[in-house]
């Protein structure tokens, strides 16, 4: 008998907003496979997970990821290795017969790593049983935290990598009416004077570990621009203020 294998989104930090069925499934499946960012730090998804499920009884194993940027088809080969690495851990525990969960912060559709071991566990073993478990992505929690809606009626929003280039920035926020900037911790030098060029800055709204204890708001992301941030940093930039928290 083969087990299942279940991608279960963990939400963005606070233990509160994981759903009832991540709870349900992390309980249920005898193996966790955990990515970490650092290969000698700590898994944010265990530490989450761990306020509300027990690793009592648990095969926990903790996978390294490397940080770096992703290109379809030109994969840096240290992250093949890695997504390669935890697919093969996988099928060796599916193939006894136990269920594997792998748990990820915020919701597995958006930029996450699991969606790449997915796709590598499928071209190892395609007919590998894979459910994909919904999360509260840190989208949804950043704009809960700005008390403001990411859009109205008949607007539209983007959510694009403040690590792009500036063409393409420039023409998300000159296109739609709310822009939602990700990893903007590395780049905010230029995102404040691109955010300037635009008359855009009384606009934009920085949230910094979103729904966590240590969670920072910033109105007047200039106050920001020369200060160290951390990795979960995002931006939303909403051009009407009509609902501005």
């Amino acid at each position: 008998m083969t087990g299942r294998f279940f991608v279960v989104g963990v939400g963005p930090g606070d233990s509160e907003l994981m759903t009832l069925k991540a709870v349900r499934l992390l309980n249920r499946c005898p193996v966790w496979i955990a990515p970490k960012g650092k290969e000698n730090g700590e898994s944010m998804a265990l530490s989450i997970i761990d306020k509300v499920v027990s690793r009592q009884n648990k095969e926990i194993l903790e996978v390294h990821f490397p940080m770096k940027k992703i290109r379809s088809g030109n994969e840096d080969r240290d992250v093949l290795l890695a997504w390669q690495k935890a697919a093969l851990d996988i099928l060796a525990r599916l193939s006894k017969g136990s269920d594997v969960a792998f748990p990820t912060m915020g919701d597995p559709s958006i930029y996450s790593t699991a969606s790449y071991v997915c796709e590598t566990l499928m071209d190892i073993s395609p007919d590998t049983d894979i459910t994909i478990v919904p999360g509260v992505s840190s989208i949804s929690a950043s704009a809960a935290s700005s008390r403001a809606p990411l859009c109205l009626g008949g607007e539209q929003f983007v959510v694009i990598p403040a690590t792009f280039d500036d063409s393409r920035l420039r023409a998300a926020l000159l296109t739609f009416d709310t822009v939602i900037l990700m990893k903007v911790h590395s780049v905010m030098d230029r995102l404040t004077s691109l955010l300037g060029e635009l008359n855009l800055l009384d606009k934009a709204i920085l949230i910094e570990r979103s729904s966590l204890g240590d969670e920072r708001i910033v109105h007047n992301i200039m106050d920001a621009a020369n200060t160290r941030l951390h990795y979960f940093s995002t931006i939303i930039v909403r051009k009407s203020s009509r609902t501005r928290g």
